[in-house]
C-alpha cells in the first residue's frame, strides 16, 4: 500500500494507514469477542464518546509525543533512519471504538425483526445527527478544531462541518455514521436493484481499495507528465508531500474531482463483479476470503 500511494521505489516513508488501523482494531476485537455483548457495546461507546478528552492533553504538549501515543491518538512522523521515516496517519483508538460498535450493530441484522430494526436505525441515525449539530454548535467538546463565523453563510457552514478525520473525532463519527444508519433503515432488503449494485462493492472491499488507488495513481502520473513534467521531476521528494508525481498548487476544480470519483466508481463495478464471481466459483481457495 505504501508503494501504491507514493510510487516511491526508495520507500522513504512507511505510512500506517487505514489497513493498519483496521488490522489492529480487528485484533483488539478478537481479544474482546468473548466478553458479554453489553460489555463490548459499553467499551466501544466509552471510546467513541471519551477519546476527544485527550485533545486537551495534546493541545498543551510542548514537543512531539512518543511513537506509541501517536499510534493511539495523534498523527506524527518519526525517523527510522537517515532516509526512512514512519508516518502514523491513522491512529487506531477511535477506529477501534467504531469497530466495536459496528460489531454490536450486527446484532440488529441477526436478532431483530425488520420493522423494529428499521425504527432503531432511524432513531439512532437521527439522534446521531441531532447530537452532532447540538455539540458542534456548543463548540466545547468533540473535535480539536472549533468552528467560527465567517464572512458569509456558506463559509460559516464549511467551518461548522470542518471536523477531524485523522483520527476521527466524535463529531466526525456522528456526522457520518448518523446518515449511514438512516440509509440502512431504508434499504429494505438485498433483493433490490440498488442493494445488489452496492453489495457487489461490499463483498470485495479490499480488492476495491487496492485496485482503485492504482487506477487513480497511474492516472495522476499520466496527467502529471502531460502537463510537461519529466519522470525525474516526478520522483523528486517535495517537502510535506507524501506522493510522488505531484506538485503543490496543481490540480483540478472540486467539480472535476467529483467527476473523477464517480468515473472511478463506475470503472470499478465490472472489475469488482468479476472478482466477486471469481471468489464464488473458487471456494477451494480459502485465502480469497481475506481479499
Amino acid at each position: 500500500m505504501n508503494f501504491e500511494f507514493s510510487f516511491d521505489f526508495h520507500f522513504s516513508f512507511f505510512a500506517l494507514q487505514v489497513i493498519w488501523a483496521i488490522g489492529i482494531s480487528m485484533i483488539i476485537l478478537g481479544l474482546l469477542i468473548r466478553l458479554p455483548y453489553t460489555a463490548i457495546l459499553v467499551i466501544g461507546a466509552v471510546i467513541i464518546l471519551g477519546h476527544n478528552s485527550l485533545d486537551y492533553y495534546e493541545a498543551n504538549l510542548k514537543q512531539q509525543p512518543e511513537w506509541w501515543y501517536s499510534m493511539l491518538h495523534m498523527r506524527g512522523t518519526y525517523k527510522l533512519s537517515e532516509n526512512r521515516n514512519l508516518l502514523i496517519f491513522y491512529p487506531f483508538l477511535p477506529w477501534t471504538g467504531l469497530m466495536l460498535l459496528g460489531y454490536c450493530c450486527g446484532k440488529l441484522f441477526t436478532d431483530v425483526e425488520p420493522r423494529r430494526r428499521k425504527k432503531i436505525l432511524l432513531r439512532t441515525g437521527a439522534a446521531a445527527i441531532v447530537f452532532f449539530v447540538a455539540l458542534r454548535f456548543a463548540n466545547i467538546y468533540g473535535d480539536p478544531g472549533p468552528w467560527s463565523r465567517q464572512k458569509n453563510t456558506l463559509e460559516t457552514f464549511f467551518s461548522f462541518m470542518n471536523v477531524q478525520k485523522y483520527p476521527p473525532s466524535l463529531l466526525f463519527l456522528s456526522a457520518t455514521i448518523g446518515p449511514v444508519l438512516i440509509f440502512l433503515a431504508f434499504v429494505k432488503n438485498t433483493g433490490g436493484k440498488l442493494s445488489k449494485i452496492i453489495s457487489v462493492y461490499g463483498r470485495v472491499p479490499f480488492f476495491y481499495f487496492i485496485v482503485h488507488f492504482y487506477i487513480l495513481h497511474i492516472a495522476q502520473v499520466i496527467t502529471y507528465l502531460a502537463r510537461g513534467h519529466s519522470v525525474a521531476e516526478g520522483m523528486k521528494s517535495v517537502p510535506g508531500v507524501l506522493f510522488k508525481f505531484a506538485t503543490p498548487g496543481e490540480g483540478y476544480s472540486l467539480v472535476a474531482v467529483y467527476g473523477i470519483w464517480i468515473t472511478i466508481v463506475i470503472i470499478m463495478y465490472p472489475l469488482c463483479k468479476w472478482y466477486d464471481n471469481y471468489k464464488k466459483n473458487h471456494k477451494e481457495k480459502w485465502w480469497l476470503s481475506y481479499l
